[in-house]
């Protein structure tokens, strides 16, 4: 039950309007996560490569998710050298991506070059379990919204979806006019554990918007898949103790 303060808000509530928050991607990059834009350039350059960075992931965006082949893309990565521009796409439908005979893709390429005037190259990597990714689980609830199913409900499956895929949490807001309201609102579904603030935790953030007749849906979802140190304590192999030696500390406990 939630238990809600004298101003009319929910504990949850006055956590999203407070402010103090940082994005989980952005608190852990160079920490467990990686950039998503590999580059050097020098300081007059910069600015422009940058534009051109947002530039190449709003085109792809729009290419392939916001119309057909509708190929479910979550994560663009860009690496540049001097004399190529690599474009990593990371898909659940790396088929639609590829297209019939590679296509879609040299199609894609031809319009990046001319975009950009740059030699390119792209790879396409396949996210192998789209209920754990939460960008893509955040455009299932929109399209989910988009088709008129409940917005409680549509977001009740996706998170039953995402715990069954083997998440350790999930957190699904929404904010808008919800259900064509004349006033906006939030509401949300929490499930698991969600340590936020835990930068060895593997917490996946995703946001998206949904256009309806009535006003724009704001959807977030925040997916914590288990601890790093815990994964490659799984991965690495048993080494063996020596005679009364002892097993090293793994982090604080």
């Amino acid at each position: 039950m939630r238990v809600r303060s004298k101003t009319g808000l929910s504990n949850t509530e006055k956590k999203n309007t407070m402010g103090q928050k940082t994005h989980p991607y952005g608190l852990r990059v160079g920490i467990t996560e990686p950039h998503r834009s590999r580059w050097y350039a020098p300081k007059a350059l910069f600015g422009e490569l940058l534009v051109e960075d947002y530039k190449i992931r709003k085109f792809i965006d729009s290419r392939l998710n916001r119309k057909p082949p509708f190929a479910a893309v979550s994560d663009v990565h860009i690496e540049r050298t001097r004399e190529e521009l690599k474009v990593i796409i990371k898909s659940a439908r790396p088929g639609l991506v590829i297209g019939p005979k590679g296509a879609e893709v040299d199609r894609l390429t031809e319009e990046l070059q001319y975009m950009t005037g740059r030699k390119v190259s792209i790879s396409i990597m396949e996210v192998k379990n789209p209920d754990t990714d939460a960008q893509l689980v955040a455009e299932g609830v929109c399209e989910q919204l988009r088709k008129r199913v409940a917005f409680r409900r549509a977001m009740k499956m996706k998170a039953d979806a995402v715990m069954a895929a083997g998440a350790k949490g999930v957190w699904i807001v929404l904010a808008g006019r919800l259900g064509g309201a004349e006033m906006s609102r939030t509401a949300d579904v929490r499930q698991g554990s969600l340590p936020l603030s835990t930068l060895q935790a593997n917490i996946d953030y995703g946001f998206t918007e949904a256009f309806m007749s009535y006003g724009a849906i704001g959807c977030k979802v925040w997916i914590f898949k288990g601890l790093y140190e815990a994964e490659t304590t799984e991965q690495a192999p048993s080494e063996p103790i020596a005679a009364g030696g002892r097993t090293k500390a793994r982090g604080r406990r």
